[in-house]
């Protein structure tokens, strides 16, 4: 009997041990399910919580985040907001490879759609800080950073050790240095660039024939040094690539001081309007241009002007083997049917133009492939617009100028251009926007002039963008702007690129398609007044500006005076300081809107977070 009662305790104990170990298996894997988002969920409901509390709201559980425009105590202080983990010191909300994998998005790969923007839905969200990683510095400045940064600010030395023999990077000691190779360019972008106007006959090699060249577009961009050294030739590229197996490409461009944009050639178009860029170029982008019936050669052909040149370097275009040869048949076959032209070819690079007008397109045979695109194809919709197989014909107006219609460069910057008419804007409000932007930014200037010296700003962004005059006022500054135009108001972007600027089409309820501490100074006018107008929340605004600004960095906030009190209420939590206010100044619609100047603070550890307090 007592050996019967020895195998039942010693069967109690079994299944106790078991239940213990199913018990902990299944908390490790709740946690290892979670545990890319445990930052998330607690930032999330604590920022809430605070947020609700502070305002006085009721913390109804639904996720909504405060808007700028509700009832403050004025004796009443956000705190604190949570730090994500230091793993996140990197992240990219809207490009999160780990979120891809946490909600088993079911994406094509083939397509290039696990590059794309997939962001979080609100209760996923990191509303948390963004840590820097170890030993951050203040970047180096420009001109000096196109050719070294700190090995700190981006601590990836892959790139180094993957293209050592293409010259892309250098690792020397805590820098990072750039020799400015390439793929292609092993000894330089500025011999490539200068052998690509050599092959185009412009005078002196320079590129942007004096002044018509300006706006180029480098898809595959690598560290962007194609588009770094073409800077010198009063040319600016958006240099694109995506987050992928080159991870932190586009990282390393900013922290260059080159202008950069994360973005693929996948399923919807570029956030670029039509007829944006005078160049395309693609050296080694490992680009299937044939695929879906030449889709991505026809979202090119979308972005180029009337006359545009697009330049391929690989070696297809020298078709060195079958495989080649196969592909440089059946693109050029394909370019024909889109009406381009072979303008020159030499040695591995061939340059392809676009037509000035509509006569090729009218001449094809009926049924040639790819069609024209339907009359009522808006070519200058891209927020989260599928791309489309078909070619963009020119408007009357265009067909009948035969080309873009754009003064050179610098001229282009003041000069009003056609497009000012899809809008029914006239010269004279053209001229008035400019200098009243001119008046503007010279009053920000004297306000920041306490604190920065001539060298201090490099990445710049407009927020709200609207005719890009902000831009238009800094053309005197070392300076580059990302001009952002609101995707669901007037379509000005392409006004933008037309005084020869730069920028993108997006969205402030999302964040925006860049690496943590890529901007200098951010310039915000009247985008809290917008957002207090959509389903989304100004905290959360607040904390992606703080992902995007570098420390020490600056923001500009220009909107009506209780945006302004809102935004105080969060500089201590956010770990900013307050530098200056301008002067209240009466908008056209008898509104008040005051200049408020934020400085961000540096912090580099979740230790040092807490002692800044």
């Amino acid at each position: 009997m007592s050996r019967g009662r020895g195998d039942g305790d010693l069967k109690k104990r079994l299944v106790t041990w078991i239940v213990v170990i199913a018990i902990i298996c299944g908390c490790l894997y709740i946690y290892s399910r979670n545990s890319g988002t445990s930052a998330l969920e607690y930032g999330s409901k604590s920022l809430r919580k605070l947020g609700s509390s502070y305002l006085g709201g009721e913390d109804d559980g639904d996720g909504a985040s405060n808007k700028p425009g509700e009832d403050l105590q004025d004796d009443v202080m956000l705190k604190s907001i949570p730090v994500c983990d230091d793993r996140h010191s990197e992240l990219i909300p809207c490009l999160d490879r780990n979120l891809i994998y946490q909600t088993r998005l079911k994406l094509d790969l083939s397509l290039m759609e696990h590059y794309e923007r997939h962001c979080p839905v609100p209760e996923r969200r990191f509303n948390c800080l963004i840590p820097p990683p170890p030993g951050y510095k203040v970047p180096i400045k420009w001109p000096k950073s196109r050719d070294v940064v700190w090995k700190a600010n981006i601590p990836h030395t892959h790139l180094a050790s993957e293209k050592s023999d293409q010259n892309w990077m250098v690792v020397k000691g805590d820098k990072i240095e750039f020799p400015g190779g390439g793929t292609h360019f092993h000894s330089g972008a500025d011999k490539y660039i200068a052998a690509i106007a050599n092959m185009l006959n412009f005078s002196n090699d320079i590129l942007n024939n004096e002044g018509r060249l300006r706006t180029v577009l480098d898809v595959g961009c690598g560290v962007a040094s194609f588009g770094g050294y073409m800077l010198s030739s009063d040319m600016i590229a958006m240099s694109l690539a995506p987050n992928d197996v080159h991870q932190n490409q586009i990282q390393f461009a900013l922290e260059r001081g080159i202008p950069a944009y994360l973005g693929v050639l996948g399923t919807k178009r570029l956030p670029y309007p039509s007829r944006s860029f005078e160049l395309a170029h693609c050296s080694r982008c490992r680009i299937d241009w044939l695929q879906r019936n030449g889709i991505l050669l026809l979202e090119l052909d979308r972005l180029l002007r009337p006359g545009g040149y697009f330049a391929y370097s690989s070696p297809e275009a020298y078709a060195q083997d079958e495989e080649d040869l196969r592909i440089w048949n059946e693109m050029s076959a394909l370019v024909e049917r889109m009406c381009w032209k072979i303008a020159v070819k030499r040695n591995q690079t061939v340059i392809w133009v676009k037509p000035l007008t509509n006569d090729c397109y009218m001449e094809r045979e009926p049924g040639t492939q790819p069609p024209l695109c339907k009359s009522d194809d808006d070519p200058d919709a891209v927020w989260d617009v599928p791309m489309k197989a078909c070619i963009t014909p020119y408007t009357d107006q265009q067909h009948k100028a035969k080309g873009s219609g754009l003064a050179p460069w610098p001229a282009r910057l003041t000069t009003p251009p056609p497009r000012l008419a899809d809008f029914g804007y006239s010269a004279e409000t053209f001229e008035k926007d400019t200098e009243v932007w001119q008046h503007r930014v010279e009053n920000y200037w004297n306000l920041l002039s306490p604190k920065i010296q001539s060298d201090t700003l490099r990445n710049l962004m407009d927020m709200k963008a609207n005719l890009g005059s902000f831009a238009a006022a800094l053309k005197s500054k070392d300076v580059w702007v990302m001009n952002v135009v609101p995707e669901d108001g007037p379509n000005t972007l392409k006004i933008i690129y037309d005084r020869g600027l730069i920028g993108s089409a997006h969205n402030w309820c999302e964040s925006f398609s860049t690496y943590p501490r890529t901007y200098d100074l951010l310039h915000a006018w009247t985008v809290f007044s917008d957002i207090e107008k959509k389903d989304c929340g100004a905290d959360d605004l607040l904390i992606e500006m703080d992902r995007i600004l570098r420390p020490t960095g600056f923001i500009i906030i220009r909107d009506k005076p209780s945006v302004v009190e809102f935004i105080k209420k969060h500089l201590s939590a956010l770990h900013w300081e307050a530098v200056a206010t301008g002067d209240a100044e009466q908008t056209e619609q008898g509104e008040d809107e005051v200049v408020f100047i934020i400085q961000k603070k540096m912090w580099l550890t979740s230790t040092s977070f807490s002692v800044t307090e």
